[in-house]
């Protein structure tokens, strides 16, 4: 057990450390605030964790076998990711250093932080890819002989456990670089970077087949 423990965290890193989405999203929504970073964190996970429970529960092999299912999602994570993305170019737009402190002291914080914890939910759920991935990639990892759902419902715990403190890192290190990335035009570059890769990642995503 321990042996299949250390190869599932071993690949909860590497799928962790490439870049997508929410890496993205976390990142952008980290420049406002170390609460707000982790908040987006933790709805991500969320999504991680009930991707997993689907999967455990054989619903994710709905997406795999319906195409039509499959297409809708696709879409609906396209739309997402697109509107993500230009919401960050006009947060580019309007974006100057007085108005972005001024808005983060005047937000009110459970909205503001009911907006991050969404944004990271909704942006992994509605990524079909996730659900197909998950439902291929826990079972690998389930020891012979053991129940598998009870299993898979556990790996899924450590799997977003794990990604919530991989991630903090994240949270952290933009909240240590903060005095550099708060300056306008660099704050300014980032959101439209941030804005860019989304729409690019949402045209993507429309586009597969």
């Amino acid at each position: 057990m321990w042996s299949h423990l250390l190869a599932f965290l071993g690949a909860c890193t590497l799928v962790a450390a490439s870049p997508g989405p929410s890496t993205v999203l976390i990142i952008r929504n980290s420049l406002r605030g170390r609460w707000s970073g982790m908040l987006t964190v933790l709805g991500n996970e969320s999504g991680v964790f009930l991707w997993g429970v689907f999967a455990a529960l054989g619903l994710t092999a709905l997406l795999e076998a319906s195409e039509a299912a499959y297409d809708v999602m696709r879409v609906v994570g396209a739309v997402v990711l697109v509107g993500f993305g230009i919401q960050a170019l006009r947060a580019a737009r309007r974006a100057d250093g007085a108005s972005l402190a001024d808005a983060a002291a005047s937000a009110d914080p459970a909205s503001s932080g009911w907006r991050d914890y969404r944004a990271g939910l909704l942006l992994n759920l509605a990524n079909p890819k996730a659900g197909i991935f998950a439902m291929a990639f826990l079972p690998q990892f389930v020891p012979a002989g053991a129940p598998h759902l009870t299993t898979m419902l556990a790996l899924a715990v450590v799997w977003a456990v794990f990604e919530t403190g991989y991630y903090a890192t994240y949270v952290w290190g933009v909240g240590r670089l903060r005095h550099v990335l708060s300056r306008p035009g660099v704050r300014r570059r980032l959101e439209q970077v941030s804005g860019g890769v989304l729409i690019a990642l949402g045209v993507r995503l429309a586009i597969e087949s």
